[in-house]
């Protein structure tokens, strides 16, 4: 593998950060991966088999995506070549595959490392395709972003997608003590800032070895504790883009909490989307939607609720508006669920569109003229208010059509009252009092 620093114009003597220093130098040094580097692993098994397929490593920042990258390269014997899509275009990719064929030529073989792979629109995704098909390069690209919405479908079929997670309390552990071993000193922190600074770093070990640089330069004095740590390192901002995976992973999340009704859980994914940011007005929309999806006639206020919680937002701004939103949340966590309306209705729709213009039956129209009136509109029609219990028992549905059923209440909350009025109707019909 050709030397990183030389290639980053950067001397081995020169001072280099404390994360550069500290990547590891071997596959078994990498931390927190180990479904994907042990011996029973995707990379584990290329490696053992000593070859080396195109791969898509799919994860969080600071999870070892391009420090694998680099391994995997050095492991092969493999040229290692890098892009980022964030300042490539497509007349690099034509050096770089100029570059690999040329390699070729010579028997040695290449890895085309592309960082943020899902920043390359589709045609320039659609360049990498013949060089991938044909062996030029073996491409490793890097995304934090879900690459079944941001890559070609062409360019994932040749790639196998592998997924990095974010590191685990015991792998961040073992940074700090590579980092203190490399120092030759502990981190001036009790028990709790050092679990505090664990948390601070969110699972990104780059992160988290940075905020120990800073920690390292301090001058030497008392532990700090976790105020104090907080008071010196700024806490890393949590992964969240309103507009891509992180997004829709957690409003996912908030929503499947309040259907299974459970309030704490929803409010800490409400908490999590306020925090990245999020637009509260769209989560009360969604809010809007769990109410007649997920709770419907079981308690008919919790519609009210949220369209509440939307206004008092609209009026009274942030932050005091979010709590509104909380509030309904927590009310449709805790009502009675039912999607019997949101089931009745797709029931519904499909026979809509499956059964085409077929006419109302007669004593279902109006008939505002004689001639309507001649032509049978609204005869037979009998005037539900003049029943006894104001329900004459008639059927509406297409005369063409027999009576079908889409509706059926939960028989929790309120539509528990609903289901016991329908088998009333329903007997009422069934002995034979209404008419087509």
């Amino acid at each position: 593998m050709s030397d990183l620093f030389e290639t980053a114009g950067v001397g081995r003597a020169a001072p280099r950060p404390l994360a550069e220093r500290l990547r590891p130098a071997a596959l078994g040094d990498v931390t927190g991966q180990d479904h994907l580097l042990g011996q029973q692993g995707p990379i584990g098994r290329m490696v053992a088999a000593g070859r080396l397929s195109s791969m898509i490593l799919w994860g969080p920042p600071g999870s070892g995506k391009t420090t694998v990258a680099r391994l995997l390269a050095e492991h092969t014997g493999l040229h290692f070549a890098q892009l980022s899509a964030v300042f490539s275009g497509v007349a690099d990719l034509r050096k770089v595959f100029e570059a690999a064929r040329a390699r070729r030529g010579d028997g040695l073989g290449t890895v085309l490392f592309v960082d943020e792979i899902h920043r390359f629109n589709r045609a320039q995704q659609d360049a990498f395709l013949p060089y991938v098909e044909d062996g030029t390069v073996v491409l490793i690209g890097a995304t934090t972003e879900n690459p079944s919405f941001e890559l070609n479908p062409p360019l994932l079929s040749r790639a196998q997608v592998l997924v990095f997670q974010r590191l685990s309390d015991d792998a961040l552990d073992t940074l700090l003590a590579r980092a203190e071993a490399a120092e030759s000193r502990t981190l001036p922190l009790d028990a709790d800032a050092r679990t505090a600074l664990r948390a601070m770093a969110d699972g990104d070990g780059r992160t988290l070895l940075n905020m120990a640089e800073e920690l390292f330069a301090m001058p030497a004095g008392a532990a700090l504790d976790a105020a104090g740590l907080a008071a010196v390192v700024q806490k890393r901002a949590p992964v969240y883009d309103k507009s891509r995976d992180g997004h829709y992973n957690l409003i996912s999340a908030l929503h499947k909490s309040v259907r299974g009704s459970d309030p704490d859980a929803a409010l800490y994914w409400l908490a999590r989307m306020l925090v990245g940011g999020e637009d509260p007005l769209y989560i009360a929309r969604r809010v809007v939607r769990m109410a007649v999806e997920d709770i419907g006639l079981a308690d008919p206020g919790s519609l009210t609720q949220a369209l509440a919680a939307r206004d008092a937002y609209d009026f009274l701004g942030s932050p005091e508006g979010e709590l509104a939103i909380a509030q309904a949340v927590v009310y449709l966590a805790t009502a009675p669920k039912s999607n019997a309306v949101y089931a009745a209705f797709n029931q519904a729709w499909a026979r809509a569109r499956e059964t085409g213009s077929l006419m109302p039956p007669m004593h279902a129209l109006n008939a505002p003229t004689g001639l309507m009136k001649a032509q049978g509109y609204g005869r037979e029609y009998q005037y539900d208010h003049d029943a006894p219990g104001a329900f004459a028992g008639a059927d509406f549905f297409p005369p063409q059509m027999d009576r079908e059923s889409y509706y059926t209440p939960a028989g929790r909350g309120f539509e528990a009252e609903i289901a016991r009025r329908i088998a009333e109707w329903r007997k009422v019909r069934d002995g034979g009092g209404g008419k087509r």
